[in-house]
């Protein structure tokens, strides 16, 4: 009787310890495709200094590089939020509507290109193009934007610090130069970077089912590198007919014949800058994976498969660098500067 109590006792004991939940296996084999994040994204053609980048950082917030004085870069590119304007498209000066949704600024030095059509090549070529752009910023030309420029004494003594070898530092190219030395400190570093390094204890569990999938699902085919995406065009609905009347990359002079191609996104941040694809059509990160999944690769996820693949979405989340992107005091109107 003593026997059968202490198995009864034992049983009992035994059921009343917590579950230990199975720990996920990931074949770091094939992770090769990623990499994390590097500490600079450095352009050699534009060489990064301290008073370059402050430059940069004041021009990213002032609203003097518009027509009107009421749209700035960071007006689309949120800074404190994710780096866009969680719009569907954004709003231009006289609240013009845009044709395509701002991606997010952030990490977007890493990226093959810019704009969705990659029509600019770096960061420094972007920055300028919406300062000319009638439904952007719209300043009718360079000269008056140099002009804007030229009669703020701040900025006259700032560009001669920023570009001291520069027989002629205040030029647009150099604003552009500026500002995208500036951009290229944008980097958030998520927990997704300490995984690739090794620390194993940087996901979830349920996160690395996530990313199991993400890997099984053929996500990967796209998503890679240190961006995890922007690294490549590709055309949108390489399986299914996707529906719209963007031509994407078939838009540009010479490129007719890739009609449908966009810069794939990278997903760092994915989670906060919706809504997404390249005209905003897309309200939810749930719909979005959805029809990625079925589009260009032809498969139809459940909801469970969805919210695992998002789950690990999470740790592609990184960190805002709030002392980076503080505003800075802008320097003041000279007697000169045009009014808006």
């Amino acid at each position: 009787m003593k026997s059968s109590l202490s198995l009864l006792t034992a049983v009992l004991v035994v059921c009343a310890q917590p579950a230990i939940s199975a720990e996920v296996a990931v074949n770091r084999a094939m992770l090769g495709m990623f990499q994390p994040l590097p500490e600079s994204v450095d352009n050699p053609a534009n060489p990064s200094n301290a008073a370059k980048v402050e430059l940069g950082r004041m021009l990213y917030y002032d609203t003097r590089l518009s027509k009107d004085r009421s749209v700035s870069c960071n007006t689309c590119h949120d800074l404190a939020s994710y780096g866009d304007d969680g719009a569907p498209v954004s709003t231009g000066i006289a609240k013009q509507k845009g044709g395509r949704s701002a991606p997010t600024v952030y990490n977007a030095a890493l990226h093959i290109a810019q704009f969705w059509d990659g029509r600019a090549a770096d960061v420094e070529a972007q920055a300028i193009g919406p300062v000319l752009n009638p439904i952007e910023m719209g300043m009718p030309d360079e000269a008056f934007v140099l002009n804007v420029l030229k009669s703020i004494p701040g900025y006259v003594d700032l560009f001669k610090k920023a570009f001291p070898e520069d027989d002629q530092p205040l030029t647009y190219t150099n604003v552009g130069n500026a500002i995208g030395s500036f951009e290229r400190g944008l980097l958030t570093p998520a927990p997704w970077d300490a995984y690739l390094k090794g620390d194993d204890a940087a996901l979830t569990e349920g996160q690395k089912e996530g990313l199991n999938l993400f890997i099984t699902k053929g996500c990967i085919t796209c998503h890679q590198g240190s961006g995890v995406g922007g690294h490549m065009f590709q055309k949108l609905g390489l399986v299914k007919p996707w529906p719209t009347e963007d031509k994407g990359l078939g838009g540009l002079e010479g490129k007719e014949a890739m009609v449908g191609f966009f810069k794939v996104p990278s997903l760092r941040n994915i989670t906060e800058t919706g809504p997404y694809l390249h005209d905003g059509s897309v309200a939810t990160l749930e719909e979005m994976v959805k029809k990625m999944a079925e589009h260009q690769q032809g498969h139809i996820l459940t909801d469970e498969e969805t919210a695992s693949i998002i789950e690990f979405l999470g740790a592609l989340k990184g960190e805002v660098p709030a002392d980076y992107i503080k505003k800075p005091e802008l320097p003041a109107d000279g007697p000169d500067t045009p009014k808006p």
